[in-house]
């Protein structure tokens, strides 16, 4: 038996586990207990009649780069409908807050056959964007046998992932030969899936290029800088544990020289809040945090902005910000984000889920890396003291973000054909 097949098995042998495995993640707020039911495949909204394109972003990161593709299907192809599917809490809230109307959201469903077939007899999809690298086997082989036209956009696949998978190819190879269509990130992404035998595939470029700038109420804005005032501030964005002890670190390192100065944080994870103000009470620090309504005062040491979906309005008060998931390990957020709303970039030295697009930023000078907790203290301290190099770094990441919004056109030009060829619209599949 191949290790394909063998996964399909296990997956279906183990469904009391999947059961409470989900469970518990319900008990812990890892998924939506209202909606628990769509992880089994079971919808929670009607299908609309006519051509349905299914979208599926993993997370986050994947659902933003989604939102451009959206925008642009809905432009070309009015009679087309959109379903978007998610497999997390945060990006459920995100996608609440971003989609347009009429476009209906759903949680994946875990990759179980029954689960699969359940969903797929329902929406009955005619044709599947599938985002960056959440290759899960039973759905995307089993939406390929119900006729379901398939393509991978904004392939993304790591040489770590790539050397791990090119030691099972009996697993991968099935994966892979589901997709009509693969449209990677980069060059190196293409010879990556050309090696595991992908034959419809090219690179298109990255589509996180395409994203609009995050959003901010104007009115919480106008708020938020009559409470700051004239005071230096400077945000940690995405943090992960240890990174918001790190970052109170650097306010007390900082505070010497600035004694007017506001930290913002905004961690990944707002349900860590709790956990995050104790840490930094006991480091001395006073604590005013989003989530309960406390306003920024004087005595306002650390502003935690522990909500959903606000990164835009912090960038925009915050003229320097350090990305998190970066010092230690993790990956790093996407950087864009930031370079696009005119913030200095600071980040650690794990920016591995966005390698090219970082190196390309460090050689425009539209970004900088911060090694520890010293070497942060002394550039964010730098960067607001001479506001001069900070405009400098800010600018280059600006023009750098603005620098390749044609792969929107480019993706759209190529998944077109596949959109107009699936002319049996809302029928059921074979």
């Amino acid at each position: 038996m191949s290790l394909f097949y063998a996964y399909r098995a296990a997956t279906r042998l183990l469904g009391p586990a999947l059961h409470l495995y989900l469970n518990r993640r319900k008990n812990n707020g890892k998924e939506d207990a209202g909606r628990i039911g769509e992880r089994f495949g079971h919808p929670s909204s009607p299908r609309p009649k006519g051509k349905l394109v299914w979208i599926h972003g993993a997370s986050v990161g994947e659902s933003l780069s989604a939102l451009p593709i959206i925008d642009e299907i809905r432009r070309r192809y009015s009679d087309v409908s959109i379903l978007v599917t998610t497999g997390t809490v945060t990006s459920a809230a995100l996608m609440h807050e971003r989609l347009p109307q009429g476009v209906i959201h759903q949680f994946i469903p875990i990759d179980r056959q029954v689960c699969v077939a359940r969903f797929l007899h329902h929406w009955k999809p005619d044709l599947a964007l599938w985002l960056e690298s959440d290759l899960w086997p039973n759905i995307l082989t089993k939406a390929k046998k119900a006729g379901t036209r398939l393509v991978l956009v904004n392939g993304r696949i790591s040489e770590k992932s790539f050397k791990g998978y090119s030691r099972f190819p009996s697993f991968i190879r099935p994966v892979i030969a589901a997709f009509d269509l693969i449209l990677t990130q980069g060059d190196d992404e293409t010879r990556r899936f050309a090696a595991l035998g992908a034959t419809n595939v090219s690179t298109a470029g990255n589509l996180k290029f395409a994203a609009p700038p995050l959003p901010a109420d104007d009115e919480d804005l106008t708020k938020l800088r009559d409470q700051i005032g004239e005071r230096p501030v400077w945000l940690a964005s995405s943090t992960f544990d240890g990174e918001e002890r790190i970052a109170g670190q650097v306010h007390k390192n900082l505070v010497a020289q600035n004694p007017d100065l506001l930290t913002i944080i905004v961690p990944r994870h707002p349900v860590r809040a709790d956990a995050i103000q104790a840490e930094l009470t006991a480091q001395g620090l006073n604590v005013s945090r989003r989530s309960q309504g406390h306003a920024i005062t004087d005595q306002t040491d650390v502003y935690l902005a522990d909500t959903m979906g606000e990164l835009g309005l912090f960038y925009r008060i915050a003229p320097v910000c350090f990305i998190g998931k970066s010092l230690r390990s993790g990956g790093g957020q996407n950087p864009l984000e930031p370079a696009r709303l005119g913030c200095t970039i600071l980040h650690g030295p794990d920016m591995s889920n966005f390698t090219v697009i970082v190196d390309e930023m460090q050689a425009a000078g539209a970004c900088r890396t911060a090694h520890d907790v010293d070497d942060l203290t002394r550039q964010v301290g730098g960067f607001l003291n001479h506001a001069t190099s900070a405009q400098k770094v800010a600018a280059a990441g600006l023009a750098y973000a603005s620098s390749k919004a044609e792969v929107l056109d480019r993706t759209l030009d190529a998944i077109a054909p596949l959109i107009d060829s699936t002319s049996k619209i809302g029928a059921p599949h074979a």
